[in-house]
């Protein structure tokens, strides 16, 4: 590992993988210091288009003739491939080379840090709370694994020495932290090429809880496994409509495809709240946003003025098409447990519809270890359109393809690939669609918008 700098330090930044979006993140966190951004992705995305706009160099070869010089760091992540030949360079060069969780670390080390954590839910989740601290003018500096629909970026600062900050397990990144703040939405079994076993990711977050600063605050999912020992001396729970958490909703309706609802937290009750944002998850989800608002005393009228302004993560429960004809909603769903809280959500707002799913599998490895639960969790549908395994970072595994999840499933499923989505969908003209998965099928969805508002 390179040795590490003070931020100060550094005018001139490359970003091996710079179209992530942990990355893109630190990018234009420099970018927007004055600091020289370059960078490489395997390939070009709607995400390193505006990086480039922005005014940030990125590249799409790993030709290393064409590697700037006189860098002051080099910053990776660990989802490029150990033969990357810019990678191999910069090792062998004595370049500083660092990961992209060293670097957080340092951004972070003299700032107050409210870290969301989860297997699933975190995106949505810290930018639901950095967009209340930033409506309600509280500020925040924002470090964001989505695109928040409210500023079209998952960057942005403020003089506040506050951050929000994704904590991602994926390769224990998140015990690189230091948080005033822990919220853990969820513990189940992931990244299980990292970790080997659930147990060990789960040893993973309580470790993590463990990097709370004195007097900090741990808010946890009633009911997470091992929740026994995620301990603190300020820990609080919540849960949807479970009056057993500290803090849960109650009187929650759906009113014009929003939800109303008011919370009961610990000595305290907000009224008259409204989400604008699909899926009763994201109700729950919400609780915690609303709970860090309360604790850092953002008033009452300041939060429900920015929750109802709040309008979503790009590809989390998106609304891409919604009229009277038709409704079509993309998400970045990719664990079986999404992907059912996903489908319920949908379920809920249009229970008298039938529902078509366009779901890609991402990774050999998750789908080998989740086929089963995949598979009930797509039975939940009413159509099913499997694409095949995005592979991501991974070599294929023998035996591992979309056709071990459709071998369990009960429901009407057709294996398919990309190129003939829309004219599977121009055949059966589905009134209810959902797109899913984290690879490559966003590329897909203004194609399927076109198609469906013409339909």
């Amino acid at each position: 590992m390179g040795r590490i700098l003070n931020i100060e330090d550094i005018k001139k930044a490359y970003f091996i993988g710079i179209g992530g979006i942990g990355m893109s993140a630190l990018a234009r966190f420099f970018h927007a210091r004055g600091v020289e951004v370059s960078g490489y992705d395997k390939s070009p995305t709607a995400l390193t288009s505006t990086l480039v706009q922005e005014g940030m160099a990125v590249t799409f070869t790993d030709d290393v003739s064409m590697f700037p010089s006189a860098l002051d760091v080099v910053v990776y992540t660990p989802a490029i491939p150990a033969d990357n030949k810019l990678y191999i360079h910069c090792k062998e060069s004595g370049l500083n080379l660092i990961k992209r969780s060293d670097l957080l670390q340092l951004v972070s080390r003299d700032t107050f840090n409210i870290c969301i954590a989860g297997t699933h839910g975190k995106t949505t989740i810290s930018t639901m709370v950095a967009h209340i601290l930033r409506h309600s003018g509280y500020g925040c500096n924002a470090f964001l694994g989505g695109i928040a629909t409210n500023y079209g970026t998952n960057f942005w600062s403020n003089a506040r020495p506050v951050c929000v900050i994704e904590a991602d397990e994926y390769d224990r990144s998140f015990l690189k932290l230091h948080p005033n703040v822990i919220a853990i939405s969820s513990m189940d079994a992931d990244h299980l090429d990292i970790y080997g076993t659930a147990a060990e990711m789960e040893k993973s977050f309580i470790e993590f809880t463990g990097n709370l600063k004195d007097g900090g605050l741990l808010m946890t999912r009633k009911g997470l496994k091992r929740e026994n020992d995620l301990t603190a001396i300020h820990h609080i729970t919540y849960q949807l409509q479970n009056q057993e958490a500290t803090v849960y909703c109650t009187d929650l309706t759906i009113v014009d495809g929003s939800y109303c609802f008011d919370v009961e937290g610990n000595g305290w009750t907000l009224n008259g709240l409204r989400l604008n944002m699909g899926g009763m998850h994201n109700v729950e989800n919400s609780l915690v946003a609303i709970a860090i608002a309360k604790y850092l005393e953002i008033d009452n009228e300041k939060i429900k003025l920015a929750l109802d302004a709040f309008q979503g993560v790009k590809r989390r429960f998106e609304f891409i098409v919604k009229s009277d004809s038709h409704v079509y909603i993309d998400d970045y769903a990719h664990h079986p447990e999404e992907l059912r809280a996903l489908i319920t959500g949908v379920r809920a707002l249009y229970p008298d519809q039938p529902i078509t799913i366009v779901f890609q599998p991402h990774l050999f490895s998750r789908t080998r270890d989740f086929s089963i639960e995949f598979a009930e969790s797509l039975d939940l549908a009413d159509e099913i359109l499997l694409l095949p395994i995005y592979p991501a970072r991974e070599l294929p595994i023998e035996g591992v393809s979309s056709e071990m999840i459709a071998k369990l499933m009960k429901k009407n499923v057709q294996l398919i690939h990309k190129e003939d989505v829309i004219n599977q969908l121009n055949e059966s003209k589905p009134r209810l669609l959902v797109t899913a998965g984290a690879g490559d099928i966003d590329k897909l969805v203004q194609v399927i918008k076109e198609k469906m508002i013409l339909a």
